[in-house]
Order: structure tokens, then sequence, then C-alpha cells
């Protein structure tokens, strides 16, 4: 299976690299620490790694063109790259930060999806997943602008999984709680008792690569 995945440098996104590779997948990760992506190039050098700012529809757009050209048409894409806001109440939170928020966990997924999407339409196969939240699905206080965004990822899978051809399909997955720096932003001392990314992939990275065109419009969990 043909693999993309944004936001490989970290958390979530870096331990699939590590299943998925191991699975006999074949990858392209991109990610905006190009430090990061120099580590992963050098510990796997059977996989393609690229910096790109899920943000910028140019970078996106040179990201795809240069992924399809590695490995031709993905089977499967994860929008993965996403940031959580500093907690604050919605009125604390200043311009600049929410609209790089929005313009990474919203408009980053639609512009992979405007540029990554075209390939595989004209084979009517693959599978996009857009990571979503418990938070996409549930609020809580101080976390407004990300719950936001998950909410409108939620709303775009299901309308994109309308727009789909038959033997397609688009699907929501929250993760789950998960241990990543991203909790810890919200929760501190308490995200060390949730599971890994490491143990978390262990059962996702199988589990995603289960989706087919029956689970189109769905919004699942992972395992």
């Amino acid at each position: 299976m043909t693999i993309w995945l944004t936001g490989c440098t970290a958390g979530l996104g870096r331990a699939l690299v590590t299943e998925f590779l191991k699975a006999g997948h074949t990858l392209v990760g991109c990610g905006r620490n190009e430090i990061a992506l120099a580590h992963l190039k050098s510990e796997f050098p059977e996989a393609h790694f690229f910096a790109a700012d899920v943000s910028n529809d140019l970078s996106v757009a040179e990201f795809c063109e240069a992924a399809l050209t590695a490995t031709g048409t993905p089977d499967l894409i994860i929008n993965n790259a996403a940031i959580i806001n500093e907690p604050a109440p919605l009125w604390e939170v200043g311009p600049d930060e929410f609209d790089q928020l929005t313009a990474i966990n919203i408009n980053g997924t639609a512009n992979i999806i405007r540029h990554a999407l075209p390939p595989m339409l004209t084979e009517s196969k693959g599978v996009i997943v857009n990571l979503s939240s418990g938070w996409g699905r549930s609020s809580s206080p101080e976390v407004a602008p990300y719950c936001a965004s998950k909410w409108a990822i939620e709303g775009l899978t299901k309308s994109l999984a309308e727009e789909l051809p038959s033997g397609m399909a688009a699907v929501a997955l929250n993760p789950g709680i998960i241990a990543t720096d991203m909790l810890n932003k919200c929760m501190g001392e308490e995200s060390k008792s949730f599971p890994s990314p490491e143990s978390w992939a262990t059962t996702a990275a199988p589990f995603i690569c289960s989706f087919g065109a029956k689970d189109n419009g769905q919004s699942l969990t992972a395992p």
C-alpha cells in the first residue's frame, strides 16, 4: 500500500511512520521540522520525506508533485498535521494564534486534498483519512479554537464523502487520548497517564490500513 502522511515528524505521525514501514508499506511523509526530517531520512532510507507547510497551498502543491513522482498515486492519504492553542478562554486567544491554528488544522487538510486527490479520482480508488479528535465531537473550555477546527474536520470529511465516486472513501478518525506533546500542553503531568504514541500506533496503523469504500463518510475511533 502507498501511504502519504502529513505531520510525520512528531507525535502520532512519527509513531505511524515506524509501524507503516515495519508492515512493508510504501510511505511518503511531510513536515515542517527539517532537522527531524533529516533524522527520518537517515533512519528510514526506504521511505520518502519532504519538507512542507500544509498551511501554504504552494508548498503543498510542490510536496504532492514530488510525492507523486516518488511513488505514484497513493492508496491512502492521512491528514494528521495539526497544532493546538495555548489553553485560554476564547476571547484571550490572539488573532495570529487563532489564524495559524485554523490555517494548519483546516486549510492544511483542504490543501492536501486539493492536490493529492485528483490522481486518485482518475482511478476511482483510495481512502482519505482526516484526523479528528474527541474534541471534534465534544467540547472543552480553553481549547475552543482546536475544538472548532476538529468539528470542521468532521463536517468537511462528511461532505467530501458525498462527493467521492463509488470505490473511494473519506473517513474522520478520532485517535483517542494519547500522551502527545499536544496533550501535555493542555493537561500537564496528567497526560503521562495515557498511552504513548508508539503503543497507540501498534493497533492504530493496521486499523487505518483496513479502511475501504465501506467506511466512506464514517466518523471512526481508533482502538
